[in-house]
């Protein structure tokens, strides 16, 4: 066990400890928390940002409110249901499409139809507070559903895939995507099963995958190589990424996005406490590339030329990548 801490930390590999010790405590005070850990919050600071979010079509704050979901719907075929201080993934709801006959019954990414009166059960245990951080009570937000590039067409099964970064006082340093699988049900969540696939910051280019902690070439699902894609619009994810810090004021910040086919990408959500997976995904330790930012820090640097100090210092080829392990 020894030997393996050792050797992780040779290739500079951030453990849970010293993320939240060295960088999460000393980086992120905690009056900053609820910029991020409320979704209603980050969305509106984004905004405020000049930044691109998924639009948000209604909130429902209280029990009294959710008999309002068929109003906030009623012109929409496609939306989505989250909980404001959700994690993980837990309690998201997307909804792709309407039954012909009866458009109380709405189709989930999954295929599966449900009643109008199933997503209002569903609204009114996300008010409750089911799926909140906390177990207080919170909010239902019902907003865009992001239709996902094409580019990830093959790679994705039943969802949309996310672009996690990690910025580190405001430059990025680390980059995955996150694949949906059927083991995840669809959704862009490690944990629930979903294949996180390296990104090399200097091109915006897939690496291979990693499936828990199995190193993978494939989609689990669809068969395609995951190695080898090309992000769109890479250059301003970077700088929209390091444009989270100047927003949240949080130096140790994983930005969610994603790439909608018609719109771009957009901030998804933002996140104070970020998961260590990414190295795996990158085959690269975390703890270097944030000694080389250290190295390199300027106060003065805004983020496009944070997102090009990124650009041009963490370029890792697939040749490189190795197991961590």
């Amino acid at each position: 066990m020894f030997a393996t801490a050792r050797k992780l930390r040779s290739k500079g590999v951030l453990g849970l400890n010293e993320r939240n010790s060295d960088y999460i405590m000393r980086l992120n005070p905690r009056r900053l928390y609820p910029l991020v850990d409320d979704k209603a919050l980050t969305k509106e600071i984004a905004l405020r940002a000049g930044m691109a979010v998924p639009d948000l079509y209604g909130i429902i704050e209280h029990q009294g409110e959710v008999r309002l979901f068929a109003d906030i719907v009623r012109d929409r075929d496609s939306f989505v249901v989250k909980p404001a201080r959700g994690s993980g993934g837990d309690g998201i709801l997307v909804v792709i499409g309407r039954g012909k006959r009866k458009r109380d019954n709405y189709r989930l990414s999954n295929g599966i139809f449900v009643s109008e009166g199933e997503i209002l059960h569903h609204i009114s245990n996300t008010v409750g507070g089911q799926y909140s951080l906390s177990g207080n009570p919170d909010k239902a937000l019902i907003e865009y559903c992001v239709h996902f590039d094409p580019t990830f067409a093959e790679v994705s099964f039943q969802g949309v895939p996310d672009i996690r970064v990690i910025v580190y006082r405001g430059y990025p340093a680390m980059a995955m995507v996150r694949l949906p699988t059927r083991a995840s049900d669809g959704k862009a969540n490690l944990h629930q099963g979903a294949v996180g696939a390296g990104v090399d910051l200097a091109t915006g280019e897939t690496l291979t995958g990693v499936l828990g902690n199995e190193v993978v070439d494939e989609h689990p699902d669809t068969g395609a190589h995951i190695a080898g894609l090309h992000i769109p619009n890479w250059d301003f994810i970077l700088e929209s990424s390091a444009r989270g810090y100047d927003v949240t004021g949080l130096g140790y910040l994983g930005v969610d996005m994603v790439i909608d086919r018609d719109r771009g990408p957009l901030i998804l959500e933002m996140n104070a406490r970020p998961g260590l997976n990414i190295q795996i995904a990158n085959g690269t330790g975390l703890a270097q590339r944030i000694a080389r930012i250290e190295s390199l820090y300027d106060s003065s640097a805004g983020p496009a030329e944070r997102a090009a100090v990124a650009r041009r210092e963490f370029q890792t080829g697939v040749e490189h990548q190795a197991s961590l392990f």
